[in-house]
């Protein structure tokens, strides 16, 4: 058995931590591997910073001491796994050091933007280059897309592979029924996201006038958008593949910046296993993702109206597109498909590939 030290930033709450590692583990416990996953920030955490509460201070300093608890426990393992970052606000070389196994790094966002932005006033000078080091001193890098992240995880770590984002397809099911009772627009996602949905504003506002659309906003704060009905939901684990099955087309706006050059499509990927169509904006990730067989790609406003309006006269369009997103989610971008990669790097970095 090889055991693993799973260090990610935050709880399950976060998808990243739970798409990411936590959906491995019984795949990798069937071939012998043990990923035991401690987090820093737990999901009291994220619930308070995605409702604008106060933050717990309290419960983070106790984080942190249980953090370096598990360091001390490394002796356990065979490797780790550091997802993001140790502690934020820590110098890569003070990280880099904590870390006394041969570890794998991942990340699946531009996260590296964080400190060499300068946003956080002194960070810049004493932690803009924290994760080069961290990708330095790592025995392999998993980077979630094939662009900017592989691109930049490349330059300071040659033994670097591509783990994009993924779902398993025996859970992420189509289960459509009927038709529904106006044209459905779907998007998820989270708080921090949300706002990218105001690029759909105009071009929903258009068709809202050519006939009723309803829009769904899982997981954020939808804009007001006029002639068209904006549903809010609250995102829930039990409930996100059924509502997902509920949308004609799922959409994924992005600004074309270097944040947004570094995400792994991951809506996309969701709506596509539901063997729903997609609409996304012509930027990074989404580009490999979304192929003419599944979806559109949409770099002007009136891309948006033209590809909606298309989607919503055509059903028969409509369902061809879903199946062939199904398809290539199962064969790209599907648990069962990723995970032999991620035991071939897990194997390598221990020792026993």
């Amino acid at each position: 058995m090889i055991k693993v030290l799973g260090l990610a930033l935050y709880g399950p709450l976060a998808a990243s931590t739970r798409y990411r590692l936590g959906q491995y583990v019984p795949g990798l416990a069937s071939q012998g591997i043990d990923l035991q996953i401690c987090h820093l920030l737990g999901d009291d955490y994220l619930g308070r910073r995605f409702s604008g509460g106060a933050l717990p201070i309290m419960s983070m300093l106790q984080a942190g001491l249980a953090r370096l608890a598990d360091l001390r426990r490394q002796t356990k393992y065979d490797i780790a796994i550091l997802h993001l970052e140790l502690f934020p606000l820590m110098p890569g070389c003070l990280e880099r050091s904590l870390i006394q196994l041969p570890y794998i790094y991942d990340f699946d966002d531009a996260w590296y933007l964080k400190y060499r932005r300068g946003r956080l006033g002194i960070a810049k000078p004493l932690l803009g280059d924290k994760f080069d080091t961290v990708m330095a001193g790592a025995a392999a890098v998993t980077a979630g897309n094939t662009g900017a992240l592989m691109s930049i995880a490349r330059q300071y770590n040659e033994n670097t592979y591509y783990l994009p984002t993924v779902v398993d397809t025996l859970r992420y099911l189509p289960m459509r029924v009927g038709r529904n009772d106006m044209f459905t627009v779907g998007w998820i996602g989270s708080f921090s996201t949300a706002p990218y949905l105001a690029e759909l504003v105009g071009p929903l506002s258009v068709l809202g006038k050519e006939g009723p659309v309803r829009l769904v906003v899982i997981g954020g704060k939808a804009p007001v958008i006029p002639n068209v009905t904006v549903v809010e939901i609250n995102w829930q684990e039990q409930t996100e593949v059924e509502l997902i099955n509920s949308f004609d087309v799922g959409v994924m706006p992005l600004p074309d910046d270097d944040w947004s050059r570094g995400k792994c499509a991951f809506k996309l990927i969701q709506y596509m296993a539901c063997a729903v169509p997609v609409i996304a904006s012509h930027v990074g990730a989404n580009i490999a993702v979304v192929n003419k067989e599944c979806g559109l790609l949409a770099t002007t406003p009136n891309d948006w109206v033209a590809g909606l309006r298309m989607l919503r006269d055509q059903p028969e369009k409509r369902t061809e597109m879903g199946q062939a997103g199904r398809e290539r989610v199962v064969q790209h971008y599907s648990l069962h498909h990723n995970l032999p990669l991620l035991e071939m790097v897990i194997r390598e970095v221990a020792g026993k590939g």
